[in-house]
């Protein structure tokens, strides 16, 4: 017999009755019911009841056990009484009466339990992660993502896809984060950089003649920390292909995301249709650039209905140039309770708080109430109502200024009013392509321009970039799902005198782009294919599938929330012979 095992904790049913069986794993619970002690014994398979009694030539070792003892037990497989059966185990027809047990590994008193529901700081969970990774719902969630991985990996092979590896150590690229910087032992004073993604090299395999690249891909960002998102590192499923638009990037990408969802969803209904949404519709009718399709509310601009009208407040705000009001829709939320709830998320949210009109049965027909009804009288109501679609028992929430001001709390408002409403469907993965980002954007105070998303993307209106670089748009697009960008990606700008022209709009001169990107610069000199591509979240993606709201709850060894890893102790100071070796000092950073 092996020395550790004959079955996994799952593998024993009711045509082992009578076998002589070894199982290992760890002790789960153990339930003493005088003189008999049970034990479900855990393994990453499964649980298994064993039990031992005085006549167990074993009973005194095993009276000794606790809760996560590493053990091994030798015994003989029982059927349980019908009427003890438990239908929960695929284990549950049979038990092993212990004959035999060997403490492999004893345990301390526990600073987290693994059996059971209770809830620990994230702080515990993390200094313990060893021991917060054995629980069912740990074990589940790290096992679905290396499930989820495998599934993509096939995916893209049987898509004619191979997988290359990139370096990860590198030069620093603007990638939108802040760069983790490695000192160079051999170049004094010089740095590497840890990858916030594959982008040249991925369009580098393209130069070289590699028609299709694919591969799960670590990339490190020095970023704040979210619920969704790591402060450190994460893993995309990144992918290049040569000679193709926009649509054929769309047209590959679907069937690995989408079959993943069917896969892995757990019978939750995923969208087939993926709708193409402009990045400025997007703003207008969802308040983001990663909207919630679930959530059926779409807001539309009622400006002219407000212009010269009795309510000031809007009237006076409208006269101002880049002004508009825009209206939330909120069918269902009809009265005045939940309207002044949701004008109180407004004030809660900075905003002195937000206009609304219901609509209910009067003496006369429907009617429109609310404070904004009164002001600006019942033509201009009605209008609005006609725009909205709405009818009794229906409400309409309205914000107004310059879009860039309150288009977040628009959004916010959105959701909320989806999800209080009941509006939103919780069973469903619905996604969207947001296209057609703008290339730039314009600092509020200095007005200088940068650039807004990938600056290695195909502008689509070349003849602007000159007099109206604000309005370029790129070839640049992110998949949302539920609320969450999974995936971002452009066709990229594969001329070197775009590139030139591309980067010059943004303040970086042709010296500047020789010394950062000058890898990328040369090769688009000699022959360099059209190409494009995208990555996709991975972390993100199994979160959805796992149904968490924080993406630490499917990474294996997550930082914190303050980028450190208290288990393993990072970040740690380094040694002073470190120190020379790499020519460096610590200044002390200034006390506030």
């Amino acid at each position: 017999m092996h020395a550790y095992r004959s079955h996994t904790c799952a593998d024993l049913n009711a045509s082992n009755v009578g076998d002589q069986v070894r199982l290992s794993g760890w002790v789960h619970r153990v339930r003493d019911h005088g003189g008999v002690l049970f034990i479900d014994l855990r393994d990453h398979y499964g649980i298994t009841q064993v039990l031992a009694d005085e006549d167990s030539p074993v009973f005194a070792e095993v009276e000794k056990l606790r809760s996560e003892f590493c053990i091994r037990i030798d015994g003989k497989v029982l059927a349980r009484d019908e009427s003890l059966v438990n239908p929960k185990l695929p284990t549950g027809e049979v038990e092993v009466f212990i004959q035999d047990m060997e403490v492999l590994g004893a345990s301390e008193e526990l600073p987290l339990i693994v059996f059971g529901d209770q809830e620990y700081p994230e702080e515990t969970r993390l200094r313990y992660r060893y021991l917060d990774l054995r629980r069912e719902e740990m074990q589940s969630n790290i096992t679905l993502r290396s499930d989820v991985i495998a599934s993509m990996r096939k995916r893209m092979w049987d898509q004619g896809f191979r997988e290359y590896q990139t370096p990860i150590i590198t030069a620093s690229s603007p990638e939108g984060a802040r760069d983790f910087l490695v000192p160079s032992r051999l170049h004094p004073g010089k740095f590497y950089a840890l990858p916030q993604a594959p982008q040249l090299f991925k369009q580098l395999i393209m130069v070289s003649g590699f028609d299709k690249y694919f591969q799960i891909a670590p990339c490190f960002r020095d970023e704040d920390p979210r619920a969704d998102r790591s402060p450190t590192d994460f893993y995309q499923l990144d992918m290049e292909m040569s000679f193709v638009e926009q649509q054929d990037i769309f047209d590959t990408i679907q069937p690995v995301v989408q079959g993943v969802f069917e896969e892995f969803g757990g019978g939750r209904k995923v969208d087939t249709e993926w709708e193409q949404i402009s990045y400025k519709d997007s703003a207008l009718w969802y308040g983001t650039d990663k909207p919630d399709l679930r959530n059926p509310i779409k807001m539309q601009v009622v400006s002219e209905h407000f212009r010269g009208s009795g309510f000031a407040i809007f009237a006076n705000l409208l006269e101002q140039d880049g002004t508009e009001i825009r209206a939330i829709p909120a069918p269902t939320g009809g009265s005045r309770k939940f309207c002044d709830r949701m004008n109180k998320f407004a004030q809660g949210e900075g905003l002195p708080g937000m206009g609304y009109i219901f609509w209910r049965d009067g003496d006369d027909g429907m009617e429109a109430a609310g404070p904004l009804a009164k002001n600006i009288g019942p033509e201009r109501t009605e209008a609005i109502r006609q725009q909205l679609g709405l009818g009794v028992g229906d409400a309409a929430f309205f914000l107004g200024g310059k879009p860039d001001a309150f288009e977040r709390v628009a959004g916010k408002a959105r959701t909320v009013i989806g999800d209080e409403l009941g509006l939103t469907d919780t069973d469903r993965f619905a996604f969207a392509w947001i296209v057609d980002f703008p290339m730039y954007e314009a600092d509020e105070d200095t007005g200088d321009i940068d650039f807004s998303h990938n600056p290695f993307s195909m502008p689509q209106n070349l003849e602007d970039l000159d007099g109206h670089p604000l309005s370029v748009l790129g070839y640049q697009y992110d998949l949302a799902c539920n609320g969450y960008e999974l995936i971002s990606g452009a066709i990229r700008n594969h001329k070197r005198d775009v590139m030139f022209k591309v980067f010059e709009k943004a303040g970086y001169g042709a010296e500047e782009v020789e010394k950062r990107f000058g890898g990328l610069a040369r090769a688009f000199q000699y022959g360099a294919p059209p190409h494009g591509g995208c990555a996709a979240g991975i972390d993100r993606i199994v979160m959805l599938l796992a149904d968490e709201s924080n993406i630490r709850e499917v990474m294996m060894f997550p930082m914190n929330q303050r980028a450190e890893d208290l288990m393993m102790g990072a970040p740690s100071e380094p040694t002073n012979e470190q120190l020379r070796e790499l020519s460096l000092r610590v200044i002390e950073a200034p006390k506030e």
